[in-house]
């Protein structure tokens, strides 16, 4: 416990330098743990005697994982990356290059990968190969695939990003703790140890602290400002009607007594309130897959990089759907459906060359001046 305790107590202030350190820092931190984990599961399944016959054959399980990297964050990354370069022509020119050809660049990479794994069979090993291969775009599309949702919402705002994985922390340790001094009745068969009593008062806990660090949460354009590139410097926008408060009456509702007779609350704070449901009730489902997958193989722990927690992938279970969630919802339910003309703007610039965007703002403002002149 005291181990578990000391390691928690660094990985949270580590946690809290790089959120201060802003957006870029905090993708980076996403990318390591990535790193980690898929290192974790790809030794899960290995077996030393048919590796010792295939040398090599392991830089194949990175090949896949850092082409799929290339691909993922190049599609999530792009605008950013552009707006990052813009005031370089020959940078911007290339960048542009790059994110053209992107697709096509990671198709080829894949097919490398694809020739190089049929290169590698081996008589009496196939099974074992086709397996690893299996296994191999697993981790990528269950683990890696849906892991990098976070860093969408990340530069969505730190808000998106930062609330989802306190509210999976407070989830896990309210189940903890409840579980501890009131649990009598077994939740699930594959965790043995969690009950219901420790299910109920987690979620009412996560609940509210969903709809309270909203609040505090929201008050920060550090944490609630979209990053539109890849620099850290300070960030300065209009919060949006999401992050104002608004003036609630609490006249009628109670007692003339009562000292406080309004309450001031973020609209997001009610958005809030359905990361918390989903964290409290879905989420802790990606935990009780990953125990029945230990229990599977019988396994304790995926590693031993947290010392006193276990692997990554110990801590980063539930982590995972919730980041599938977040990003569904606020492209569902929080950015308006209205296209605005920067966005519209944006959409067509991103597939212009830097001449081609000189001669359109040209043309544009050519008809500008005719509609106001004639």
């Amino acid at each position: 416990m005291l181990i578990r305790a000391y390691s928690s107590l660094w990985m949270m202030g580590g946690f809290a330098l790089i959120i201060y350190m802003g957006h870029l820092y905090i993708w980076a931190m996403v990318v390591v743990i990535q790193i980690f984990m898929a290192k974790e599961l790809f030794i899960l399944l290995r077996k030393a005697h048919e590796d010792s016959h295939l040398p090599g054959f392991r830089l194949l399980n990175w090949h896949f994982f850092f082409t799929a990297v290339l691909f993922v964050y190049g599609r999530i990354l792009s605008q950013q990356l552009v707006n990052t370069v813009t005031s370089d022509k020959v940078l911007y020119q290339l960048v542009s290059g790059l994110i053209k050809y992107q697709m096509a660049i990671c198709y080829f990479l894949y097919i490398i990968g694809f020739m190089w794994f049929i290169l590698t069979l081996k008589k009496k090993m196939y099974k074992y190969q086709f397996g690893q291969y299996a296994w191999t775009h697993m981790i990528l599309i269950v683990v890696f695939t849906q892991s990098a949702f976070t860093v969408a919402s990340i530069f969505d705002g730190i808000f998106w990003f930062l609330l989802p994985v306190s509210l999976i922390a407070i989830n896990d340790i309210a189940a903890y703790f409840f579980g501890f001094f009131f649990g009598k009745t077994p939740l699930i068969k594959l965790s043995p140890k969690k009950t219901w009593e420790g299910f109920i008062g987690a979620s009412v806990t996560t609940m509210l602290s969903a709809f309270m660090l909203a609040n505090v949460m929201g008050r920060y354009q550090w944490l609630t400002c979209p990053r539109e590139d890849l620099s850290t410097g300070w960030l300065y926008c209009d919060p949006g009607y999401l992050y104002k408060p608004e003036i609630y009456s609490l006249a009628g509702w109670l007692p003339e007594w009562f000292p406080w007779k309004e309450v001031s609350v973020l609209p997001v704070q009610w958005h809030a309130l359905s990361l918390g449901l989903f964290a409290s009730i879905i989420a802790p489902f990606g935990g009780f897959f990953a125990s029945g997958f230990k229990r599977a193989f019988k396994l304790k722990d995926f590693g031993d990089s947290i010392p006193g927690h276990g692997g990554i992938t110990d801590r980063m279970d539930c982590q995972m759907v919730m980041a599938v969630f977040v990003y569904i919802y606020h492209q569902s339910f929080v950015i308006p459906q209205s296209y605005s003309v920067e966005v519209i703007l944006d959409q067509i610039l991103k597939n212009l060359s830097y001449e081609e965007q000189r001669a359109l703002y040209t043309k544009l403002g050519q008809l500008f001046l005719e509609r106001q002149f004639g």
